[in-house]
Formats: structure tokens, C-alpha cells, sequence
């Protein structure tokens, strides 16, 4: 078990890129709207590292944690996709993404994969 002091210690994860690549850091930080690890602040990152080049994914979850992130990143031009209703245990997180305009599609989880896929393909074919 974790002593009280070090489950006070939140790990930030953050994309960054450099001339080797993409890398993710993880960094202490407060929690941020209640979370810590926070996909808000993945996907801000996503958005100011990877704009038009990034697909994002949101899937099932309480609350609305990634979709405000995920408006980043559709604004920076990438393409987002959230799990469907019908395939969510909890239809959260990605029900707080479409609502705010976050997503350009909707898919059942088993599809997720495949529009990841089609995607990148017509990235790499314009």
C-alpha cells in the first residue's frame, strides 16, 4: 500500500516531440478537474505537439475528462473518434466529446480499430 504522502504525488502525462520523434512525459502535477492522470491535459499536449498529424480516441468513462482536450485537438486539425453509445459500459467521456463537438465520428468499439486505420491511410495517401 502507498503511504499518504506518496499517493499525493500525481503523474502528468504530456506528449512531446523533438528531433528523434514523439516522447511522453509524465511530470508531478496537481490533479485537474478532479483527475490525475488527466486526458485533458494529454490531449491539450496532443494538440500543440501533433495538431493535423494526431488522431484521437476517447472510449468509455464517467464524466467528462478528454473532451475538452479533444476540442483542442479537432481545432489543431485532428481527426477524433468516440465510442459509441451502444458499445459503452458508461457513456461519459465520450458523450462529453460529442456533445462539445469534439468528434467527427462515432463508432462501436470493435470498429475503432479500422477507422483509426482508414484514416492514417488516407493521411498517408493526400
Amino acid at each position: 500500500a502507498l503511504s499518504s504522502a506518496a499517493s499525493d504525488v500525481y503523474k502528468r502525462q504530456k506528449i512531446f516531440k523533438d528531433e528523434k520523434g514523439y516522447f511522453v512525459s509524465c511530470d508531478k502535477g496537481a490533479k485537474v478537474s478532479g483527475h490525475c492522470p488527466s486526458a485533458d491535459v494529454l490531449f491539450e499536449s496532443v494538440a500543440q505537439c501533433a495538431g493535423k498529424d494526431a488522431v484521437g480516441v476517447i472510449l468509455t468513462g464517467m464524466g467528462g475528462d478528454g473532451a475538452k482536450g479533444l476540442k483542442l485537438m479537432k481545432e489543431a486539425g485532428a481527426y477524433n473518434i468516440g465510442q459509441n453509445e451502444q458499445s459503452c459500459v458508461v457513456y461519459g467521456m465520450p458523450k462529453a466529446a460529442f456533445e462539445i463537438g469534439a468528434l467527427h465520428k462515432q463508432a462501436p468499439l470493435e470498429d475503432i480499430a479500422a477507422e483509426i486505420y482508414l484514416r492514417l491511410r488516407e493521411q498517408i495517401i493526400v
